[in-house]
């Protein structure tokens, strides 16, 4: 297919809008800060940020992709039954980020490399909980099979690319957090509230490849 034929939020849309996205100095870093800027919770902490990676696991349906997302395990300690993209920490064997967001979706939900190509990657995302996070793009062919991880994964489920890329879904909150307030995205689909950490890297999606 044509890429400037793609139909609009399309996976080969997608893989064209990533190969066609502007150069960022690695040094840039994007994240909470820029929806809390001067925050004390970024600008004065001490500890190193811990490394992390994320795949950004867009689901090949023709015309209409979607994009896989996870809900943590209630029985975790730290997030508990958030939407979350499948990911976590890179670990020392982890050659790269993309190795490191490809074995995490192993491991939770079963997703296999053989179905995924990695398309992209965007500039790391900084949590106010202390993570620089790698934003690995990739497409996935259908026909895989998810396996969960029931110490790690509650659920999986896909939600239209076109809702989630829509900036009218985009909503504006924020809340208080250890007596400062703090402000995030929220995108509510289908019972499950996306917002915080995922909700603010499919807003830099948005801003850096539709916008």
């Amino acid at each position: 297919m044509d890429q400037q034929a793609a139909p609009p939020f399309s996976a080969e849309d997608f893989r064209a809008r990533a190969a066609r996205q502007q150069p960022f100095d690695p040094a840039d870093q994007y994240g909470d800060y820029r929806f809390n800027p001067g925050h004390p919770r970024l600008t004065l902490r001490d500890e190193p940020l811990r490394d992390a990676a994320v795949l950004i696991p867009v689901v090949d349906h023709g015309k209409e992709a979607t994009l896989l997302l996870t809900k943590r395990a209630e029985t975790l300690r730290n997030h508990t039954g958030q939407v979350a993209f499948p990911g976590g920490r890179i670990d020392p064997g982890d050659v790269s980020p993309e190795a490191a967001a490809l074995r995490e979706a192993s491991e939770e939900v079963g997703l296999e490399a053989g179905f995924v190509d990695v398309v992209g990657r965007m500039p790391d995302y900084v949590s106010g909980s202390g993570y620089r996070i790698a934003p690995i793009l990739s497409v996935v062919k259908p026909g895989f099979h998810l396996t969960l991880n029931p110490a790690e994964v509650d659920a999986a489920f896909e939600v239209p690319l076109s809702f989630l890329l829509d900036p009218a879904n985009h909503r504006r909150d924020s809340r208080f957090w250890q007596d400062l307030e703090w402000f995030f995205y929220e995108m509510p689909y289908d019972g499950n509230r996306i917002w915080g950490v995922t909700a603010g890297i499919i807003r830099t999606l948005y801003e850096r490849l539709y916008a």
